[in-house]
C-alpha cells in the first residue's frame, strides 16, 4: 500500500477545536505516514505533535509558514527547522508583535465597511490568542455577514480587498535565509496566491533559488490537474523540488480534509524522500 503524506497542515489551536496532538491524531485515522505541521508564524505546537506522533506511529516534520513582505500574498514553508533555533525565536517574536498591530487594522477596516465585529470577539475564537484572518472570517459567518469563513476570506480578506493589511516583518529572501540558518529547507507556498504571471513567478523562483530556496508546492488543495502540472513541471525545469499540502486549518477550514484536501489529493511519501535528501545534502556543504 502507497505511503501518503500532508506537508501543510495547522493546529494554531484556531478555535480550540482541535490541539497539535490531535491534528496528529486526525492524520493517523486519514491513513498518513506523515504529515509536517507548519502554524503560521509560530513553533509552539511542535514538541507536542512530535511527542503525539512518536506515540501513534505518525512522522512529524517541524515546520513553519512565513507570510512575507509582497504586493500581493506570497508564504515560504520551512521543514526540518531547529525550534530551538535563537535566530528563529528572536524573529518570531518580532513577527508576532507586527501580526497583533495587522489584527488591529484588520479589525477596523472591517468596522468600516459595517462590520459591527470588536478585536475581543475575534481573540474569543484563539485560545492562545494568536489571532489571524480565518479567526475574523469566522466571526462574519457567526454573525451572519457571510455564509462562510472562505466567502469572508474571498471578500475581504484576500489580498487586494479592503480589510487586508499587507504589512509583514520579512522579505521573502529573509525568510528563506532564516530557514537555512535553522537547519532547514525552504518552498514558496501555494505560488498561484502571488498572482505573478508564469514568467514573473520563474524569475522570482530563480532569484529565491539563489539565496538558498529548495523547492515550491507541488501539490495544494486548490490546484486543478492543470495547475499542479504546471507547477511540478516548473520546479522540475528551475532545478527545484516539489513539497505538498492541504493547507488543513481544521474547524477553521471545514470543507478541507487533511491529507486529501477537497477529497482527491494524494501525495506520495517520495516527495519526502527527496526533501530529506535535501535536506542531508546541505547539511554536509
Amino acid at each position: 500500500m502507497e505511503k501518503l503524506i500532508d506537508l501543510h497542515t495547522h493546529s494554531l489551536k484556531s478555535d480550540g477545536s482541535m490541539t497539535p496532538a490531535e491534528v496528529v491524531r486526525e492524520a493517523k485515522r486519514a491513513g498518513l505516514a506523515a504529515i509536517a505541521l507548519s502554524d503560521h508564524d509560530t513553533v509552539d505546537g511542535i514538541r507536542e505533535a512530535a511527542a503525539e506522533g512518536e506515540k501513534i506511529g505518525v512522522e512529524v516534520i517541524p515546520a513553519i509558514e512565513f507570510s512575507v513582505q509582497s504586493k500581493t500574498e506570497t508564504h515560504i514553508l520551512g521543514y526540518f527547522i531547529d525550534i530551538e533555533n535563537p535566530d528563529l525565536l528572536k524573529t518570531l517574536k518580532e513577527v508576532v508583535d507586527l501580526r497583533i498591530e495587522r489584527n488591529y487594522v484588520t479589525c477596523q477596516r472591517l468596522n468600516e465597511l459595517g462590520f459591527d465585529i470588536t478585536i475581543e470577539e475575534v481573540r474569543a475564537l484563539a485560545p492562545n490568542n494568536f489571532v489571524g484572518r480565518a479567526h475574523f472570517a469566522r466571526v462574519l459567518m457567526d454573525k451572519g455577514y457571510t455564509k462562510s469563513v472562505k466567502e469572508g476570506f474571498d471578500l475581504y480578506m484576500t489580498s487586494g480587498k479592503y480589510a487586508y493589511c499587507e504589512k509583514q516583518r520579512l522579505t521573502a529572501r529573509n525568510a528563506v535565509e532564516l530557514i537555512g540558518k535553522c537547519g532547514g529547507i525552504s518552498f514558496l507556498a501555494h505560488p498561484h496566491l502571488t498572482k505573478l504571471g508564469d514568467d514573473e513567478l520563474k524569475e522570482f523562483l530563480k532569484e529565491l533559488k539563489g539565496f538558498g530556496l529548495s523547492g515550491l508546492e507541488g501539490y495544494y488543495t486548490d490546484y486543478t490537474p492543470e495547475m499542479q502540472e504546471k507547477y511540478q513541471a516548473m520546479a522540475k525545469e528551475l532545478g527545484l523540488l516539489i513539497s505538498g499540502g492541504t493547507d488543513f486549518h481544521a474547524a477553521m477550514k471545514p470543507h478541507i480534509s487533511i491529507g486529501t484536501g477537497l477529497g482527491n489529493m494524494k501525495i506520495p511519501y517520495s516527495v519526502l524522500e527527496a526533501m530529506k535528501a535535501e535536506r542531508d545534502r546541505l547539511k554536509k556543504e
